[in-house]
């Protein structure tokens, strides 16, 4: 397979979704050099983010297994997980992101790094409807799946 004939495959499964995340997360990271003066709850509720996000996402991708894909279009492999995390909510490990922007932001004292986070949460928005999209024409579970499960936070969203 040339490089020109993967790169097409690439886009066709989403690619542009992943290329605009990794590009996000690194202005989030970015958006965090400036160190305001935060106070010790407003640090405390970063550090807890921070961990909470990191633990859902590794714990998220260890349920997925094989089944882990950064882009939208699921591995031809790959199985429905609606176990362990994925019970919960549709995205975890989006979840797990946005929550370690959130808490990077709120660490830093960052407006800037809230900013990228929340242009994140729009991307995971539309990355995730195309995920579901072929989730749905490729498992017939799905749809039940996401009726009774909220796509990003357990119980609200």
């Amino acid at each position: 397979m040339t490089f020109s004939s993967r790169l097409q495959r690439f886009r066709r499964r989403g690619g542009a979704f992943v290329a605009a995340q990794f590009v996000l997360m690194a202005l989030v990271a970015g958006g965090g050099r400036r160190h305001n003066r935060v106070g010790a709850v407003q640090r405390a509720a970063g550090l807890v983010l921070l961990g909470l996000g990191g633990a859902v996402m590794v714990g998220s991708g260890r349920t997925l297994g094989r089944n882990l894909s950064a882009l939208p279009e699921p591995p031809d492999t790959a199985q429905l997980v609606t176990s362990g995390l994925y019970g919960q909510v549709r995205h975890p490990i989006y979840s797990g992101i946005l929550a370690l922007g959130l808490g990077w932001a709120l660490l830093r004292g960052s407006a800037s790094a809230l900013g990228w986070t929340a242009a994140l949460a729009a991307l995971f928005h539309f990355k995730s409807a195309r995920e579901e999209s072929a989730l749905l024409a490729r498992f017939p579970g799905y749809a039940a799946y996401r009726r009774r499960t909220k796509r990003f936070v357990p119980g609200v969203i």
